[in-house]
């Protein structure tokens, strides 16, 4: 039996279980705290990247779950997060225009 080589990705809780239904047998491991908060955020760039190459609800979706988990892993709070996102909109706009700023030019 070859292993296939992951590489220590992080993985949605149930995908162990998942791996065995499928007849094979899983090697992973609890992350500590400081390997969890970088594996999240490689998470996030991986599920970006693949919305970026698929732009769909469900990789949105994925998107959203590790937002949530970077939150709590970081002890962020969503109320103050949705205040900031508002005072930014309020102060610099939203994204609804769709510019492009290209340069800056001095007069």
């Amino acid at each position: 039996m070859n292993p296939e080589h992951i590489g220590g990705k992080l993985v949605r809780d149930k995908i162990p279980s998942i791996i065995m239904q499928g007849g094979k047998k899983p090697v992973y491991h609890k992350a500590s705290e400081d390997e969890y908060r970088t594996k999240l955020l490689d998470k996030l760039v991986e599920e970006v990247a693949e919305f970026s190459s698929d732009p769909s609800e469900e990789e949105l979706a994925d998107i959203f779950e590790v937002i949530n988990a970077i939150i709590n892993q970081f002890g962020f709070d969503i109320e103050n997060i949705k205040e900031m996102k508002m005072a930014k909109r309020e102060e610099r706009g939203r994204f609804i225009e769709k510019l492009i700023l290209d340069s800056v030019m001095d007069d």
